[in-house]
């Protein structure tokens, strides 16, 4: 039986060691951190052994494979000595893609990627699809294909989830945007960032689609760069697009294989500039994944924002003042809005 230790104690640690528990391996898990009660009552109901407050190395370094979580940096002693051995490292999200069929919706960035992501939970959802929100936020994505089976999955990934994927493949990657963002994980050097989070695109196939904002020139320096199979699908505010999404006036236009549809942007449940992109880039997932015009208009005009992100507040003579809050990103101004920190990063 191969031995799967698992470092973190938090979402994506506990969901991972789950995972890991109902394929049959040998199972532990290791915080240096005080796991949650929640989290430990979960392990303890899978009897999946675990210790907090200290990493001991004699049940670590004897692993086959170990899943990390993302908040623990490669610089941590531990993860060191995993390295120097040879020990293979993954992420929950490369060990819960090779136990899912699924098909996969996968969104990365710096800001705007929660947003985009719910917005994508929201417009399959209303069309009806068995579909699970994960990655990032929600529920964590390995613990869903332990306990449940869905259709489709909507994932929201960040550039430290990626940093371990492999051979993890979207049928569908969008990257939302990308500004420089936690340089410190990676040396301070904004080629390595960008690097990170064009992870994501690796393993694309012809018959797959990238979702990207052209507006953007760091994506677009480093997509002259490299070299992708899949179907492209720009989005922009700038300039019209052969296929895609772009805006023309006050109504953003869709164009996907043969078929072309206009929404008016006060038709938009969003507001905000920047929430435009991450509506572009949510309508043209949902168009790749077969719903209907109708659909997309109908769930564009009526999602409800995430709270923090853009909310109505109220509105005084006649002005609607709206809650545009950056969360931990420090951005400047005119760029995305950004995706908080949440509790996923156990260590």
């Amino acid at each position: 039986m191969a031995r799967i230790v698992v470092l973190g104690g938090a979402e994506s640690g506990v969901g991972a060691a789950v995972l890991a528990k109902v394929k049959g391996f040998d199972v532990f898990l290791s915080d240096c951190g005080t796991i949650k009660e929640d989290y430990a009552t979960v392990l303890r109901n899978w009897d999946i052994p675990f210790e907090q407050g200290a990493h001991t190395e004699e049940l670590i370094l004897n692993a086959d494979e170990v899943i990390k979580s993302p908040g623990i940096p490669s610089t941590a002693p531990m993860v060191r000595k995993l390295e120097e051995q040879g020990t293979h490292i993954i992420s929950e999200i490369e060990f819960a893609g090779r136990y899912d069929n699924a098909r996969k919706i996968c969104i990365t960035g710096s800001n705007g990627k929660t947003t985009t992501t719910s917005l994508i939970y929201y417009l399959l959802k209303q069309a009806g699809l068995n579909v699970g929100l994960g990655g990032n936020i929600g529920t964590s994505y390995a613990l869903q294909v332990a306990t449940q089976k869905h259709d489709y999955y909507v994932l929201e990934i960040s550039s430290f989830q990626l940093d371990n994927c492999y051979d993890f493949r979207p049928d569908i990657a969008i990257i939302t945007n990308i500004t420089p963002d936690h340089l410190d994980r990676y040396d301070h050097n904004m080629e390595n960032y960008v690097k990170a989070k064009f992870r994501i695109t690796r393993n694309l196939r012809p018959e797959d689609c990238f979702i990207f904002d052209s507006d953007d020139q760091i994506t677009i320096d480093h997509l002259s760069k490299i070299v992708l199979q899949a179907r492209m699908l720009p989005f922009s505010q700038k300039q019209s697009v052969e296929q895609g999404a772009f805006l023309e006036g006050e109504k953003m236009v869709l164009r996907y294989e043969k078929d072309e549809t206009e929404i008016y942007l006060d038709e938009l449940a969003l507001g905000g500039r920047h929430n435009i992109y991450n509506s572009m880039a949510a309508a043209l997932a949902a168009k790749v994944a077969g719903i209907s015009n109708e659909s997309i208009r109908k769930s564009l005009s009526t999602f409800q924002p995430i709270e923090h992100r853009l909310e109505p507040v109220l509105t005084v003579g006649g002005v609607t003042y709206i809650n545009d809050s950056k969360a931990t990103n420090v951005t400047p101004p005119g760029t995305h809005s950004s995706a908080s920190a949440r509790r996923w990063y156990g260590s």
